[in-house]
């Protein structure tokens, strides 16, 4: 038996962590037993879905890497991969439900269940439909349609026995079929339901293994009594636990954004984050770009290996070890390893995985990584330069976006931003003002302009000074730099050099 797994997003311009960490057990299931990996979009809600909003979700796996075998884009022999394209398989299978008296026709009003399922409540039975308005022959049909009804399709479950599922993770399930709901596979418009077009779906793509969260566990019993009943092969089935809010147990939700800021450390990440797309000039809000949303990371510089790897951690385990290339995870990724509890979203940890993954890049990469941000910021950069400010820089880097925080480099000299709080300390006011003059001389003069030669004649100023070596740097670096932070003074002024250096020192003083 060849392998085939499925993840199967409904196309709404959002690709959530939880979702992508599915997907990616999927993938390195497929991956570990040389199978394949199928990208189906659940696209039938039409009042929910735009199609425009496909391509980010296809963008971010194509991001991470998570390649798939078949499925949107890329077609294959078992399509088409759109639900939206499928509703005539999807008729048939209702019309032989229908036929085996699987499915009956239904035309209860939304008031009339609402009624039934209150009484039920308050007379302590369970909330089972009746099957009042059933229709079991063609006359019953025309009868409810004469009054102005109108019919929807019903799975007609079993009343007795149960239902028993043997689940790669959680174990031997067993359902009572009495609890079980006839659920509507066919609405009145006659669309279909997500459980039968899973149902079909999945069989039609030859799916052998099912992995999903653990919410979809509900809807199993159902699916299988609709694949019993046409025939289908049963897949088998793996529930994972769900994503968990920070510092929670409950379920991640892109929805709940505000209460997730009151978290000091997702605030952090999310802060950070925002201040880079404020650079690039993309307008952000908190419900389309934050850390529970897969393109949050994207947009902002991590690394798709340091975005799985944290990921795979959520809900998975190989013993003590943390760090995995994707060719170890798909070595060692079992199902058996998956955890029961959900695991909590730490965008802190994963910012630390991100931080790992950069410093260990070689510096060309880094450069490699950081050009396309100063590009989009709509600077004129040259490459020397910019891997002499990423090799300053060093873990003050800590996403390929935080070299937009060393835009003064790139900005020309008359345009660089002094922030007067900067000034009035360091500059305006004694001892610093004091040494302007003689720092601008010192720079005049010095041969070469690399950065021994400044420290040590610096140094050699501040001794001549009295002077402490920290307020002499600050000053320097207000003078050329505008602001009090960046990385070391004497980097900094190699890599604007003699010119730059002077010409920002004179206009500093015209501003004081």
């Amino acid at each position: 038996m060849t392998v085939r797994t499925r993840f199967a997003p409904s196309p709404t311009g959002y690709l959530h962590i939880g979702g992508v960490r599915t997907a990616l057990f999927n993938w390195l299931f497929a991956r570990a037993h040389g199978g394949q990996f199928i990208l189906r979009i659940d696209d039938t809600d039409q009042q929910r879905n735009v199609q425009e909003a496909l391509q980010p979700i296809l963008d971010g796996f194509r991001w991470l890497g998570l390649d798939w075998d078949e499925g949107a884009d890329v077609g294959g022999p078992y399509g088409p991969y759109y639900q939206s394209q499928r509703l005539d398989r999807y008729q048939a299978a209702v019309q032989t439900l229908l036929a085996q008296g699987c499915a009956y026709w239904d035309y209860a009003t939304a008031e009339e269940l609402k009624a039934e399922m209150e009484a039920a409540e308050k007379e302590k039975r369970p909330k089972i439909y009746s099957r009042r308005w059933m229709a079991e022959t063609d006359a019953d049909r025309a009868r409810f349609e004469a009054e102005g009804r109108t019919g929807s399709v019903r799975v007609k479950m079993p009343r007795e026995g149960e239902c028993r599922i043997v689940d790669r993770i959680r174990g031997e399930v067993v359902v009572p079929w009495s609890g079980e709901q006839d659920t509507v596979i066919q609405r009145s418009d006659g669309t279909v339901t997500y459980n039968l077009a899973n149902v079909v779906d999945d069989c039609d793509m030859r799916i052998t293994h099912v992995i999903r969260a653990e919410e979809h566990l509900s809807n199993t019993p159902r699916q299988i009594f609709l694949l019993e009943a046409l025939g289908f092969p049963r897949p088998e089935y793996a529930h994972v636990p769900f994503v968990a809010e920070p510092g929670s147990k409950n379920k991640l939700s892109k929805r709940k954004i505000a209460n997730y800021l009151k978290n000091a450390e997702f605030k952090k990440v999310y802060d950070h984050a925002h201040a880079i797309t404020a650079k690039l000039g993309l307008e952000t809000t908190p419900e389309s770009f934050n850390p529970v949303l897969v393109d949050f990371y994207k947009t902002v510089g991590y690394l798709p290996d340091a975005v799985l790897n944290y990921l795979v951690l959520l809900g998975w385990s190989a013993g003590d070890r943390e760090t995995f290339t994707r060719q170890d995870m798909i070595a060692l990724f079992t199902l058996e390893g998956v955890n029961k509890s959900p695991a909590s979203l730490d965008v802190q940890k994963l910012l630390a995985f991100q931080e790992r993954y950069f410093q260990a890049l070689p510096l060309e990469q880094k450069v490699e990584r950081v050009l396309p941000f100063l590009l989009q910021a709509g600077f004129t950069v040259e490459s020397e330069v910019v891997r002499q400010i990423v090799e300053a820089a060093g873990p003050r880097l800590k996403v390929a976006g935080d070299i937009l925080d060393y835009s003064e480099f790139f900005l020309p000299d008359e345009q660089v931003p002094y922030d007067e709080k900067a000034l009035d300390k360091h500059v305006r006011k004694s001892p610093g003002a004091d040494w302007v003059t003689g720092l601008r001389s010192l720079l005049a003069a010095a041969k070469p302009f690399d950065a021994p030669t400044l420290q040590a004649q610096v140094e050699e100023f501040i001794a001549a000074q009295s002077a402490k070596p920290r307020p002499v740097s600050q000053t320097l670096r207000v003078l050329v730099t505008g602001k009090e932070v960046g990385f070391g003074t004497y980097e900094t002024l190699a890599i604007l050099g003699r010119e730059r250096c002077l010409a920002r020192i004179d206009r500093a003083i015209t501003i004081v």
